[in-house]
């Protein structure tokens, strides 16, 4: 099990690991060794997550979240296999306990009296510029 929070916690076999060919510089490491990890969680399907954890989560992800639901991390920070995982896992962790904190309602608040003056000012003379552009009457 993996704790996120005193609230939940994810079981290990919820949590797909391949290991892939990393890209960019390295060498005949990089062309041998399979050290990148990719991690799949079902955010869709997963019984771990409570279904706000679980809705704020699939909006953060963005990109990384398919059609089907599933959550995709790509580690390749690393030049060794347990590292990239250990890593992967650590963002997983921390995604689910941003999406585990709710966001802070917002409190309306009215514009105070000066920006409000501001604002019209700044609409006054913007207002007078553009008068100013008018067309020019020639000596008919």
């Amino acid at each position: 099990m993996i704790r996120i929070t005193p609230r939940i916690e994810i079981d290990e076999s919820e949590i797909e690991l391949s290991f892939v060919r990393a890209s960019g510089p390295g060498g005949q490491n990089v062309n041998k060794v399979a050290t990148a990890v990719q991690l799949r969680f079902d955010v869709a399907r997963s019984p771990s997550l409570p279904d706000d954890v679980r809705a704020r989560l699939a909006a953060k992800a963005g990109n990384r979240l398919t059609r089907d639901g599933i959550l995709v991390i790509e580690a390749r920070r690393h030049r060794t296999q347990e590292r990239n995982r250990a890593d992967a896992i650590e963002r997983l962790v921390e995604m689910i306990r941003a999406a585990a904190t709710p966001p802070r309602p917002r409190r309306k608040t009215k514009p105070t009296r000066a920006s409000r003056e501001r604002r019209v000012e700044v609409k006054r003379r913007r207002s007078g510029t553009k008068r100013l552009r008018g067309k020019v009457r020639g000596d008919e």
